[in-house]
């Protein structure tokens, strides 16, 4: 299975910074009630994680919760970028450094040259209770557990040794979502989203959306399931098949959004019309 995150973003910072390719962009304009939002990472999303980074044009920002932990990733690039623009790093231990994208999100950079794999080792989420979400997990969604830390209660999973892990990081309490959540997105067989299906209300597991087959025009016809784990954690499965048709690099996304950034008047379009961009 193939793992990447939707979430909201500040898409300038993660850009520049990382040093991130981006997949596809798409927008919808003018500014009210509108957003855009791009795909972006390291390589294909065939075999890399990719972030769906979300931009609502009317909203000013957004409360954060502590569902969202933050991603690992290897970049010495990222590590030098950070220092030549003079965004604030700390080390938290040797050779690792926490950074926030202007929005709060946290990044820790692994000071080593970029794995020739996908540098993105790993996305942390909270949970309210570290076994129950294993069980959830593993048990259920048969994710393998490469490692489990009772002492510091944190769990890393994944589905194969060369691609970017899960990590469950208890953190004492209720998990909050905030405004800003997004969701966790695999794609697998086309032919298991039955089973997954089947094997939720079997376990009276809650489904958000049950298998759905979703048109886009001209493009292909893709099927999804949206689950939510024990802490609310949304979690979708898209059959695979037709996601790899969908999720087609577009050789012109650079460019699409350095002009989008660039055409970007939203703050004065709100005070032109005596709005203001609200908190979420």
């Amino acid at each position: 299975m193939q793992f990447f995150l939707e979430t909201h973003q500040h898409l300038q910072f993660t850009l520049v910074t990382f040093n991130v390719m981006t997949i596809k962009y798409g927008y919808s304009s003018p500014y009210d009630g509108k957003w855009s939002k791009t795909m972006v990472g390291y390589g294909p999303e065939d075999d890399h994680f990719v972030a769906e980074l979300t931009y609502n044009y009317g909203i000013g920002e957004y409360r954060l919760g502590n569902d969202f932990l933050g991603i690992t990733l290897v970049s010495s690039q990222a590590v030098s970028n950070a220092r030549k623009m003079g965004w604030p790093l700390k080390e938290v231990t040797t050779g690792v450094f926490e950074t926030e994208a202007p929005g709060g999100y946290k990044f820790f950079l692994e000071d080593k040259e970029k794995l020739k794999q996908d540098p993105v080792l790993k996305v942390t989420l909270g949970v309210s209770d570290l076994q129950k979400s294993i069980n959830y997990w593993s048990g259920l969604l048969g994710m393998k557990i490469y490692e489990q830390d009772e002492e510091k209660q944190r769990a890393l999973l994944g589905y194969a040794d060369n691609q970017c892990k899960l990590e469950l990081k208890a953190v004492g309490g209720t998990v909050d979502h905030g405004t800003a959540f997004g969701r966790i997105a695999f794609s697998c067989a086309k032919e298991e989203l039955p089973s997954i299906e089947a094997l939720m209300k079997k376990e009276n597991q809650k489904i958000l959306t049950p298998l759905v087959s979703l048109d886009t025009p001209g493009k292909a016809t893709v099927q999804v399931i949206i689950l939510a784990d024990p802490d609310g954690h949304e979690i979708c499965f898209v059959g695979d098949e037709a996601f790899r048709d969908l999720s087609k690099v577009d050789p012109n996304g650079d460019k699409l959004l350095d002009d989008a950034m660039a055409a970007d008047n939203s703050d004065k379009w709100f005070a032109a019309h005596k709005m203001k961009k609200v908190s979420a």
